[in-house]
């Protein structure tokens, strides 16, 4: 998934975590291709008629990683793993707007075409998976990370291993113990 070297862009990080602005300069050419492609993975979870683009997703997020002031970061994947949850963020609110649009709207009701309510159904999935992890996060808060890292960020396990500093196998389990456990939790909702 990572294209630039990781080390030049740990180190980068790093300094940008110390205050040199011109590491985030040198930083963003580094990671733009590989925010886009986080970005389109996303998206390609989405409807294609979803109004946010690839193109908005990745710039909203960079908006909000450039105003991280005060994360230390630690190395690539750790850059990476808060960007997907930036960008699960944005298309989560994203979704939300929707949904409240959709009930305060005053009109009356007529049929929509498919498309339409395929929309409503991906945003509210969006938000019942959003509720359900939360609700993981209070009782196995790494198995809930595990999730957002890689079905959101589209980390590998050794990506997900190196950013929460445990095993590839304590990945792979906390994976398969969360997706039963979200799958559940979904279901009974």
């Amino acid at each position: 998934m990572i294209a630039a070297a990781s080390s030049e862009i740990t180190g980068l990080l790093i300094n940008w975590s110390k205050g040199d602005q011109t590491a985030l300069e040198r930083l963003l050419p580094l990671v733009e291709r590989d925010l886009r492609r986080l970005a389109h993975a996303y998206m390609s979870r989405e409807n294609p008629d979803h109004t946010l683009q690839t193109t908005a997703l990745v710039n909203e997020a960079y908006l909000k990683l450039v105003d991280q002031n005060k994360t230390e970061w630690q190395n690539r994947a750790h850059f990476f793993g808060i960007a997907a949850t930036i960008m699960r963020r944005i298309l989560l609110n994203y979704a939300r707007d929707q949904q409240r649009k959709k009930r305060w709207a005053r009109v009356k009701r007529v049929s929509l075409s498919e498309a339409a309510a395929v929309s409503m159904q991906k945003g509210a999935e969006l938000i019942a998976l959003d509720e359900a992890l939360q609700k993981l996060a209070l009782v196995h808060g790494r198995k809930s990370r595990v999730v957002e890292l890689k079905y959101f960020g589209g980390l590998s396990v050794e990506e997900i291993a190196e950013v929460l500093q445990i095993s590839e196998i304590t990945v792979l389990r906390d994976w398969k113990f969360a997706r039963a456990w979200l799958m559940r939790e979904i279901k009974d909702a």
